[in-house]
């Protein structure tokens, strides 16, 4: 009965120039050997088997996740436009229950890096069975190891079991000096691996999304295309979890990352005596706590510090780490025959 989905969607404009819209950063190796999409199938080996793991990503994606990731075909989900996730994954959930009406749901994401993947296995387990056990919701939240302002964070309630709790609320990217309060107060990061059953999803959809429960009928008769036509792009966290009080929090007990800039790379990567992240034919002389990623020609660096360089697509990118969480920014102030990539 349990199925996963996996949201690999998304042209990984933040890691521009290396991530391109045929190549984007869930099929590059960022954390790894393997892309992190190839990642995140192996993990859930002894978990989910591979004929229940469906993918959700965009057509120029799809022929590539189905031969990286060697699923059936039928498992590709192909949106026929991009409208964030809440959509996707009521889509995906619907599709799992009509394969199999007791399905069992786990969703994560194709771009996150995970230590501990017996650990991850177990915490999703968890998540399941509270799913079913109390007819929730269920997020599982990450202790935190920085004040991040890039990640939304749970305030947890009252418990539900030894193992759950309820959502008090939830806050997203929050300040660097309430997201201190937040970690003092003991809340957690919304690492948005969530479990829930299909049945109970849709019917919280129904209820507290009108921006996609007035058109599941589509859904239910087939109209996919429809389905996506009609709906309004609305996230699941938005759109279903802070509008619901059947939600319940796990807490996961494992190393995450969702790998969302270039200055991740120090955290998830190897890096040498003095901090430095390199990939590909790189030399460093008296550099600390750089990240380069060289796909061709070699680079070369001396007396720099906490420097993003990386040379990939023809082009070349100088930029603070501090910075790395604008580039989007950057990109769209250049003109399109730099920006945009062969």
């Amino acid at each position: 009965m349990r199925w996963a989905v996996i949201l690999a969607g998304g042209s990984g404009s933040r890691f521009w120039p290396l991530s391109t819209p045929t190549t984007p950063k869930q099929l590059l190796p960022l954390a790894g050997e393997l892309s992190t999409a190839e990642q995140a199938v192996l993990r859930l080996e002894g978990l989910i088997p591979r004929e229940r793991i469906l993918v959700v990503t965009g057509p120029a994606l799809a022929p590539r996740m189905e031969a990286v990731l060697r699923l059936p075909p039928e498992n590709i989900l192909v949106e026929p436009r991009a409208a964030s996730t809440g959509p996707a994954l009521v889509w995906a959930s619907f599709e799992a229950r009509r394969r199999d009406p007791a399905a069992e749901v786990l969703s994560l994401h194709a771009d996150w890096s995970i230590r501990e993947d017996a650990a991850f296995r177990h915490t999703a387990t968890q998540a399941l069975d509270t799913a079913v056990r109390h007819h929730r919701l269920v997020t599982v939240g990450i202790l935190p190891s920085r004040p991040d302002t890039g990640f939304g964070y749970i305030v947890s309630g009252p418990p539900l079991d030894d193992v759950a709790r309820t959502v008090s609320r939830f806050a997203e990217k929050p300040s660097a000096a309430t997201a201190l309060d937040l970690m003092a107060s003991g809340a957690l990061w919304n690492s948005g691996l969530f479990a829930w059953t299909a049945d109970d999803l849709l019917t919280e959809v129904a209820r507290h999304t009108p921006e996609i429960g007035p058109h599941l009928p589509r859904l239910a008769a087939g109209d996919v295309a429809g389905f996506f036509a009609a709906v309004t792009s609305v996230s699941i966290d938005v759109g279903v979890l802070e509008r619901s009080a059947a939600v319940a929090v796990v807490p996961g007990r494992f190393t995450w990352d969702d790998v969302g800039t270039w200055d991740a790379l120090a955290r998830v990567r190897r890096r040498d005596a003095r901090g430095n992240v390199t990939h590909g034919p790189v030399q460093l002389f008296d550099c600390d706590d750089c990240v380069v990623w060289a796909t061709g020609d070699p680079i070369v660096l001396s007396g720099l510090k906490d420097l993003v360089v990386v040379h990939a697509n023809g082009r070349l990118l100088v930029l603070p780490r501090h910075q790395a969480a604008g580039l989007k920014t950057i990109l769209d102030q250049l003109p399109p025959e730099v920006r945009d990539l062969p």
